[in-house]
Formats: C-alpha cells, structure tokens, sequence
C-alpha cells in the first residue's frame, strides 16, 4: 500500500493494520513519534502485565476474558509502536525488545504489580476509563494515522470499561472479603493515577496543532465516571495525593526493569531469530 492509498483509508475512517503502516512509506515527525511511543508504551507494558493471568484467573470464563483484552492492548501497542517506528527506520518489535529501561515511556500506573485479582481490576479500571476519553479525542487528531489507531482503539476499550466496571461492582458488592479487596486495589493504585493527567512539553506542542490529546484536559470527565463507579459499589474514592512526577522517564519506577528483563529476555538472546 502506497503513502497515498493508505491516506485516502484514514481520511475515510478506516483502520489499517500494523503492517500496512510500516509498508505505506507515511513517515511520522520525531515529535509525533515520541507521542505515539509513549501510547504504545503504556499499551504494551499493560498487556504484559494482563497476560501473566492467563491460567490464573479465578474462573475459566475470566481467564479468557483478560487474555482477550491483553491482545487487545497489544494490538494497539503494535498500531502505535508501528507508527512510531517510521520516524526512525525501526520496527515494532525493535522498539519493544531492543530499546533500554529508560527509553521507556509507560506510565507508573501500568507497570504496577497485579496483585491480587482485585488489585488488577483496579488498575483495569482507572487505566481504561483515561483510555476512553484519549481515544474518544484522538479520533479528531489532525494526523491520520493516530486518528485511525484511534477509532479502532476506541471500540475495544469501551468493552475494557465494561469489563472492569462490572468486576469493582461484583467485587465491592460482594462479600466482605471481596469489598476489602477491591477497595485495597483502588487505594494502592490510586497514585499512580495522576501522571496520566499530565501535561509533558511534547504534549503541549502537539495539542496546539491538534495532533495529540492534552492529558489534563481527560482528568474531569474520567475522574467524574470513575467516582462514580466507586460510589455505585459502595467504594470510598481514595483520599490521598497522586504520586510524585515521574514525567515518564522511569526513574521513579520500582517495576519497569524487571517487566522488561522478562519480556525481552528471549529476543536479546536470538536477536535474529525468525519465525
């Protein structure tokens, strides 16, 4: 597929694949790079942390279901790091297995432990809802290609919300062991919530051309629904400051190196191993 073709598919408001991107010959601006690796980053980090639970979940049901939206999020890390990786003549999964601890972006909230089940939906929870909204703008974005991950995003994570949501209402209207649970999960992972919000100068830059979404502007309408959710289920909404400013650098993550010695473990060892 030619720059052109796969132009004229984002104008029309179709998705493309991974792979088409990289084939397109569209070349993403360093600073519209860097936007889509720090999405990619918090996709791909969730997806591994998700995928730890297959087999484990406490029900067979469950299991396939987190396994799914861990494909999910890998997916759209793959559209993003894809993306990305056309500013720099790189693939997604030279950005994913060959990049160092501190080039990272994720986000603090997605490097997080899994915990228990209920420290995972909670995460799950206030993760997707900022997704929602990011996705739900970013379908107005100026460039194409991130308008495109977006509208296709979009329709995944709105069942990643449901999802979530219906786990903290089971969770918190439960037993008392499940309510302690859950409010346990909102209370260790609430900190880590506000980086998410956070404006960065790449973001500031970005938004003014209605290229990226500016993270502060999704803060409300998130927190709104969220709190909401937590009300419904008879959770009490944490009443503790976020955490210090990591600015997505890493240099306050206590988790990021030891999720990336896992994951990239086998392909550092046969770089050029194909299959």
């Amino acid at each position: 597929m030619t720059a052109s073709e796969s132009a004229t598919r984002h104008s029309q408001g179709e998705a493309i694949t991974a792979e088409e991107i990289q084939e397109s010959g569209v070349h993403a601006p360093e600073d519209v790079a860097r936007y889509a690796l720090s999405l990619g980053d918090d996709a791909l980090i969730l997806a591994q942390r998700l995928g730890w639970w297959i087999s484990r979940a406490p029900e067979m049901e469950e299991d396939i279901a987190l396994a799914n939206i861990a494909l999910d999020t890998l997916g759209h890390a793959r559209f993003f790091l894809s993306y990305a990786g056309t500013a720099w003549n790189k693939t997604e999964d030279q950005l994913a297995y060959f990049r160092n601890e501190e080039e990272f972006l994720s986000s603090r909230l997605v490097e997080q432990e899994n915990g228990d089940f209920g420290q995972t939906i909670a995460r799950q929870l206030l993760f997707s809802h900022y997704a929602l909204d990011l996705y739900q703008e970013l379908q107005n974005s100026q460039d194409k290609t991130l308008s495109a991950i977006a509208a296709k995003a979009l329709k995944e994570v709105e069942y990643h919300v449901d999802h979530a949501q219906q786990w903290v209402l089971r969770l918190g209207l439960g037993t008392q062991e499940s309510h302690r649970r859950i409010q346990e999960g909102i209370t260790n992972m609430w900190p880590y919530l506000g980086e998410l919000f956070e404006d960065l100068d790449f973001h500031q830059d970005l938004a003014r051309r209605n290229i990226a979404v500016l993270p502060s502007t999704l803060k409300e309408p998130a927190l709104s629904r969220i709190t909401a959710v937590l009300e419904a289920a008879d959770l009490a909404v944490p009443d503790i400051p976020f955490a210090r400013s990591n600015a997505r650098t890493g240099r306050f993550s206590e988790q990021r190196g030891y999720i990336l010695a896992e994951m990239q473990s086998f392909a550092r060892q046969h770089p050029d191993a194909t299959w």
